[in-house]
Parts: structure tokens; sequence; C-alpha cells
């Protein structure tokens, strides 16, 4: 395990706050979310931040290092050529899967669109293990995995998250992106005690922490990113800061932008939580050099893949795709959470296609989007969803206001190429007509 050098305080740089996050005092580093930066054209704030010796670290959302297939090739490249591009001394993913379903199981793919808990099994950790290896071993710079909200937990685990957290990194000495707001999250929604788990995470693993607002609806704690930071998330952290001090402490806001005054005022919260914290009990931080990694031939995890990604097949089918609920989960749990993968998918596609609730109008664009994702889950990105949408709601006669429709006809075609098949045959020769007028203008495909 290399040694991590020091943060300090920082917050999650956003596109939309990124004039604020400039002018900010005090902000040691800055974290981007690692696919919303292209290699080749960073973008300047960011170019701005680290002229001025502000670190960026880029944080990945799409590995699926926790799913039952091993890590793509091509995103790892992708996550190495930011780490390179924006000088990081350290890249960070989470410990979740992202997807199901292909060639393990031979099912359709399924995309989640979100970040989903993994069972703390031994399959699990093996398949686990095996993944951050393999990670390591593809990216330039070090890695720091994250434990993520849920708000549901799988039937039969055999560890504790701490437990968990703590054989992963013995196993593999991978660092460790502390989330505390996701612990509070799990004191909620499943009955776990954060200074039980803090008190057998290894500490001196810890890369820095994450803190963060959410908000408590019919007794379920929702992980917004988009409300202030509340007092149990900084208790959390408190009892953290006695244990070990953080290299380094972020503050995580992705929606619902304040003004830049109370961004600061919780980032001096922070500060003073971090420095109010009792020392006495704290881990005097071994060299990070002696951490084990697992050597010898590799575990044969195939069998241990399999089973993984039938289980996670199941799940994420009752969560997208309508199908029964996996024996064991607590099915009104599982109930909210494809509510909010549902409303995630239409709050993404909005911003990814802004024309479709322009086209069809605010009122008409969600229900209309959530009718049509409950039971349609997303096979590609969310490009590739808000084109399917608008294709699904073409051929459905959709929308009814013909000005609306001619107008998200040609949106379609502009960016998909020929038009969606009529039903009726009288449509469908028109289109064809129509089509071929088009056929000429380059297609601007989306995945």
């Amino acid at each position: 395990m290399q040694r991590i050098e020091r943060l300090g305080t920082g917050i999650g740089w956003r596109p939309e706050i990124a004039e604020a996050v400039e002018a900010m005092p005090g902000i040691d580093w800055v974290e981007a979310v690692a696919e919303n930066v292209c290699p080749g054209h960073v973008p300047d704030s960011l170019l701005r931040l680290r002229e001025r010796g502000v670190t960026v670290v880029p944080h990945g959302v799409s590995l699926g290092l926790g799913g039952a297939d091993r890590p793509d090739e091509g995103r790892l490249a992708d996550l190495a050529a930011r780490a390179e591009a924006l000088g990081s001394p350290l890249v960070t993913e989470h410990i979740a899967f992202v997807r199901a379903g292909g060639a393990l199981t031979a099912s359709q793919p399924l995309e989640a669109g979100h970040l989903l808990p993994v069972p703390r099994t031994r399959d699990a950790l093996d398949v686990l293990c095996e993944n951050i290896r393999i990670a390591q071993d593809a990216l330039p710079v070090p890695l720091a995995v994250e434990n993520i909200a849920a708000l549901f937990s799988w039937p039969g685990e055999e560890m504790t998250e701490g437990q968990f957290l703590y054989e992963l990194v013995e196993r593999t000495g991978v660092h460790l992106l502390i989330d505390v707001a996701n612990l509070h999250t799990h004191h909620v929604n499943r009955g776990e005690d954060p200074a039980k788990a803090l008190g057998e995470l290894p500490v001196e693993a810890i890369a820095y922490v994450h803190v963060a607002g959410g908000f408590e609806r019919d007794g379920v704690w929702h992980d917004s990113h988009a409300h202030p930071v509340p007092r149990p998330v900084l208790d959390i952290l408190a009892d953290l800061a006695s244990r070990v001090s953080p290299p380094g402490v972020l503050l995580e806001r992705d929606e619902n932008f304040p003004a830049p005054q109370e961004l600061e005022r919780e980032l001096d919260e922070i500060r003073g939580t971090l420095t109010t914290a009792p020392a006495e009990g704290r881990t005097v931080r071994p060299p990070l050099d002696t951490a084990s990694r697992e050597t010898g031939a590799p575990r044969d995890t195939d069998p241990a893949r399999q089973r993984l990604a039938l289980a996670q097949a199941a799940l994420l089918s009752a969560l997208v795709a309508g199908t029964p609920a996996p024996e064991g989960f607590d099915r009104v749990r599982l109930k909210v959470q494809s509510r909010a993968l549902c409303a995630k998918r239409a709050d993404v596609v909005a911003k990814v296609a802004p024309e479709l609730p322009e086209i069809l109008g605010p009122a008409a664009y969600r229900p209309a989007f959530l009718s049509y994702a409950r039971c349609r889950p997303m096979t590609g990105g969310y490009r590739r969803d808000a084109l399917d949408f608008a294709e699904h709601l073409l051929d459905s006669g959709g929308p009814g206001d013909a000005g609306a429709r001619r107008e998200l006809e040609g949106w379609w075609r502009e960016r998909s190429g020929p038009t969606p098949p009529a039903a009726h045959p009288g449509a469908r020769l028109a289109r064809a007509a129509r089509s071929a007028l088009h056929r000429g203008r380059p297609a601007l495909r989306s995945a």
C-alpha cells in the first residue's frame, strides 16, 4: 500500500458551482466525477485550480467493482487517463455493483444507473478482491474505494461492514474512502451502529472522508447529496476523527446548490468538527507499505462469480424490470429503491437531454418517463435511455399534441437515424418516405 499525501479540506467540484469553488478560501483540494471529465478537454476551472496548487482527484462511478464481471479494460483505461490528465495523487471508486446480467447469466444486460450494495458474503468478497487487484494493476496511482449508502440489506450476509472492509484491505492493500454520511444512512435504514463500524475498520487505511447531507422520509434515509449536512453525520465524523486524523475530508453536494456562503459555512463546520475532536484515542498510522496483499497462485473466483452474477441479476431485474423480488429481501424496501431508481433516471435523462422536457412540457415529461421506466430497464447509458424513451413514446402514439410529436420525431431522427416504425401501415409508409428524404443526413448516435 502506497502512502497517500495529506489532502486537507476539500469540496466536490461540479460545473454548477465551479466559479464559487474557485473563489472559496481555504480549499485544499477538489474531487471531480471522473466520467464527467474528458482527458483532452479538462474544464478551464479545474486547470486554474491545479495551477494554484489545488489537488484534483477523479472519483469514478461506473466501474462496478462489486459486480460479478471483471472490470472492463476500457473503463479502467479511461480512469487512468483522467488521473494522468489531472495530475492526481490517487483515484477513487465505489464498493458497489451498477450492472448485471449478460454473458455470466445468459440474460439481458441490465444497467442500474445507480450504486447498489454488494452482499457481505465470502463469494462477494472474493470477487471484489480480485476486481480491485485488477484495477490496482491498471491504474497509475493508488486506488481508494468507498462504502456506499443502501436502502436495503441482502439476506444471508456473513460479515458486518467493518469486518468486510477490514478483510478487503488486508487482502488487497487498497485504501478506503469512508463516507460518514453513508454510515448514518445504514444506521437509519439497516439499524447498524456507526461506532461499531468505525471500531472494526482499519482506520489507518483511510485515504479521505466524505461528508454529505440527505433527508428522512417514512423511516428511510435518502442520501441525496442535495441537503445540508445534519448533526448526526457530523457526530460520526467527530467519532472517526477521535480515532484517527484523516488525510483529507471532503464536502459532497450534487444538486440543489445553496449560496456559496452556505457551502463555506458547512466547510467551516467540518473543520471545526475535526479540530475539536479529542485526540487521545487516535490510532498512530503505521507505515502503509506494511499492509499485506495476497500472494501466490490466484484464487479460482469463477464459481463465486457465477453465483454472485445470478443473485445480482435477479435483484436488479426486480428493481428495474418489474420481476418478483428474490426470496429473503424486504419487498417494501425494494419498492422504495425501485421508485428511487426510476426517479433518478427521469432526473438524469432530463439533464442529459434537456430538449425532452422542453418538447413535452415539464408537467408531461416526468409522468411519461416514469411510466416508460417502470418496466423497461436501462440497458445502455443515460443517453441511450433518452433515445429509447423518445422511441417508445413515438411508437405508442404520443405525445398527443401534433406539434410536440413532430418536434420529438425530428429530435429522435436527428440523433438516431431512421424514424421508429409505426404500427399503422399508412403511417409506416409516410415515415419511410420522410426517412428517405433524410438519408443523406449524418446520424448523431449516442450511447
